[in-house]
C-alpha cells in the first residue's frame, strides 16, 4: 500500500468524532447517529470518493439539520387544512404550551393540595368556557376516537339509528359504519341514499335503540332532489334513556360567517343534540384529538368508560389545544378570515422579490381537511414554470404548490406573512439552479 493510498491516510474514527463541529452535532442528534455517519464517510474517503481533508466537512454536510425526519413544509397549495401536511399548523402559543408540558408539570396533580387532580382540568376548563352550551366536555385522542367510545360507551350489542346518506367514508379508507360496528354497535339505516324523513327515524325506534347519530357528511356534498332532518326536528324523537348524537367532523365550535353551511358545536347542542363529537384540528385548528361536548351526566358516563383509557390524551395535547382555545387566533381560523385585498398585495410583493418570470394570478384556494366541502376562498398566487415543483418541495424550506393549466401556483392563502421572505429566497435559489443546468 502506498503512501499515497487514501486509505493509508484515511482518519480514524475517533479523531473525526472528536472535531469540534462534529461533536456538537453529537449532542444534538444523539452520539449513534453521527457515528453512523462517520462511518459512511470514511468507507467513501477509503474508495478514494472524499479527500481525506475533507472527511469532516463532508460529515457535516450530510448530517441531518434536525434529530427528527418530520421537515417543516411551506404550504402554498390553496388547501387550508392539508390532509397531507399534516392538517391544522398549530399557533405560536400552542408551540410554546408544547415545550412548557415536554417536562413534569402538574396535568393530573392539584399544586394547592398536593393531591391528585383531573387529568387535563384547565384543558376542559377552557373548552367548558368557549362552548357554554356543553355542561360537560371531554377530549381523546381523535375524532374518530370519540365516535368510537360512543358506540362502546352506549351503544355495545344495542341499535344505533342513522340515516343511511350519512354512512360516509372518513379517510384512509376507514368507514363510519365498521368503526361503530367494530366496538360493538348494530347500525339501523334508514332512509335512502339522498333522502331520509324524521318518520323514518320514527319508525326505526324500538326497545333495542340505543342512541339516534346525527353525521355531517363533511368531505362530500350531494345535491339535488334531496332531504335531510336537521337535528333541531331530531330532538323531538329524544327521550332520557334515548340520547340524540351528532358528530360535525369538521371541529367548528360556534358559527362562522365564510362556513355558512358548517355546523357547529354550539349550534348543534342549542338545537337539541345531547351529546355532539368533533375534531379539535381541522377548522378549530388545534392539535389531533377528539371532543366530546354536552350533557354532563352523559359525558361522566363516557369519561368514566373503561375503553377511555385507551384514548386518552397525553399532557402535550392538551398543553396545545388550552393554548389554541385560549390564546391568539390560530393559524386556520385566521386563513379563513384573511382579506383576499391582502393577499394579492402580498403576492405582488412577492412577485417583485423573486423577479422574471413569477406572475400575480387570482386563485380559489379550499377548506380542506373534509370541511366545508364545495366552499371556494377567493385567494391570490404567484405563478411559476411548473418544473420548478420538486426543486421547491426538496430544497431547504420545502415549497408545496400545487400545478395548475402548466403552471406552477404558490398561493398565499394558508401561508403566513411572515413566511413570504424565506419563500422568496426559496425561489429564487431554485430558479437560480435550473438556470445553471
Amino acid at each position: 500500500m502506498s503512501s499515497d493510498d487514501p486509505r493509508r491516510r484515511t482518519p480514524r474514527t475517533d479523531a473525526v468524532l472528536a472535531d469540534p463541529r462534529v461533536a456538537k452535532a453529537a449532542e444534538r442528534l444523539g452520539r449513534p447517529r453521527v457515528k453512523q455517519v462517520v462511518t459512511e464517510v470514511l468507507d467513501s474517503c477509503r474508495r478514494g470518493e472524499v479527500a481525506p481533508e475533507d472527511v469532516v466537512d463532508a460529515v457535516v454536510d450530510a448530517l441531518p439539520s434536525s434529530v427528527v425526519s418530520l421537515r417543516r413544509v411551506v404550504n402554498a397549495t390553496g388547501v387550508v387544512v392539508h390532509t397531507n401536511l399534516g392538517r391544522a399548523p398549530l399557533s405560536e402559543a400552542a408551540t410554546e404550551a408544547l415545550t412548557v408540558a415536554a417536562g413534569s408539570t402538574d396535568v393530573e396533580l392539584d399544586l394547592v393540595t398536593g393531591r391528585r387532580g383531573r387529568r387535563g382540568a384547565a384543558a376542559m376548563a377552557v373548552l367548558a368556557s368557549v362552548v357554554p352550551d356543553a355542561g360537560g366536555v371531554h377530549v381523546v385522542n381523535n375524532g374518530a376516537a370519540a365516535l368510537a367510545l360512543v358506540g362502546c360507551a352506549l351503544a355495545a350489542g344495542r341499535e344505533v339509528v342513522v340515516a343511511r346518506g350519512e354512512l360516509v367514508e372518513i379517510g384512509d379508507g376507514f368507514r363510519i359504519p365498521e368503526l361503530l360496528e367494530s366496538v360493538g354497535a348494530r347500525l339501523r339505516e334508514v332512509g335512502t341514499t339522498n333522502r331520509v324523513r324524521l318518520a323514518d327515524y320514527a319508525d326505526a325506534i324500538g326497545p333495542d335503540t340505543a342512541l339516534v347519530l346525527k353525521v355531517h357528511p363533511s368531505n362530500f356534498r350531494v345535491e339535488g332532489f334531496t332531504s335531510s332532518v336537521p337535528v333541531a326536528e331530531l330532538a323531538a324523537l329524544k327521550r332520557p334513556d334515548l340520547p340524540l348524537v351528532a358528530d360535525i367532523g369538521s371541529g367548528l365550535l360556534a358559527p362562522h360567517p365564510r362556513l355558512r353551511d358548517e355546523p357547529d358545536a354550539a349550534t348543534w347542542l342549542r338545537g337539541g343534540a345531547d351529546l355532539v363529537t368533533a375534531s379539535g384540528d381541522k377548522l378549530l385548528g388545534g392539535p389531533q384529538c377528539g371532543l366530546l361536548l354536552g350533557d354532563r351526566d352523559l359525558v361522566e358516563r363516557l369519561r368514566r368508560h373503561p375503553f377511555a383509557r385507551a384514548l386518552r390524551v397525553d399532557k402535550l395535547t392538551l398543553a396545545a389545544l388550552e393554548a389554541t382555545l385560549a390564546g391568539p387566533t390560530p393559524p386556520v381560523p385566521a386563513a379563513l378570515a384573511t382579506d383576499p385585498a391582502d393577499l394579492l398585495r402580498r403576492a405582488r410583493e412577492l412577485a417583485s422579490a423573486i423577479g422574471e418570470p413569477a406572475e400575480v394570478v387570482h386563485s380559489q384556494a379550499a377548506v380542506g381537511g373534509g370541511g366545508a366541502p364545495g366552499v371556494t376562498l377567493p385567494s391570490a398566487a404567484v405563478a411559476l414554470p411548473a418544473d420548478l415543483a420538486a426543486a421547491l418541495r426538496t430544497g431547504d424550506p420545502s415549497v408545496v404548490g400545487h400545478v395548475e393549466s402548466g403552471r406552477l401556483l404558490l398561493d398565499l392563502v394558508a401561508v403566513p406573512a411572515d413566511e413570504d421572505a424565506r419563500l422568496a429566497g426559496a425561489v429564487r435559489r431554485a430558479l437560480a439552479a435550473a438556470r445553471t443546468r
